[in-house]
């Protein structure tokens, strides 16, 4: 069993290559694509930790990782429903053409 500590590298860069691709990207799309990325650097340290901790038998980090992949897929669902609803108004999903969401 590899260390911890390259799991936790590959990580904290998936988690890098989602956070700019949030704060970066004018899409509406691809920034939920980076959020969704940043979700499952978190899953890979829930079973990081779960792997190479002290009882790997409980089950504990992959009932963690099954909740936030139930949470992410409801925040996916629901980003897309918004999305739909602005484009469907707007005409548009780029994010710096929204000036406000009034309607």
């Amino acid at each position: 069993m590899s260390p911890p500590s390259q799991y936790l590298i590959v990580s904290a860069m998936l988690f890098s290559v989602g956070f700019a691709g949030a704060a970066l990207r004018r899409n509406a799309i691809l920034v939920l694509i980076g959020i969704e990325l940043m979700l499952n650097a978190a899953n890979l340290n829930f079973i990081a930790f779960w792997r190479c901790g002290a009882h790997p038998e409980a089950l504990t980090g992959v009932m963690f990782t099954i909740f936030s992949l139930a949470i992410a897929a409801a925040e996916a669902a629901v980003g897309l429903a918004l999305i739909i609803a602005v484009y469907r108004h707007r005409r548009t999903i780029q994010l710096d053409e929204l000036e406000s969401l009034k309607g």
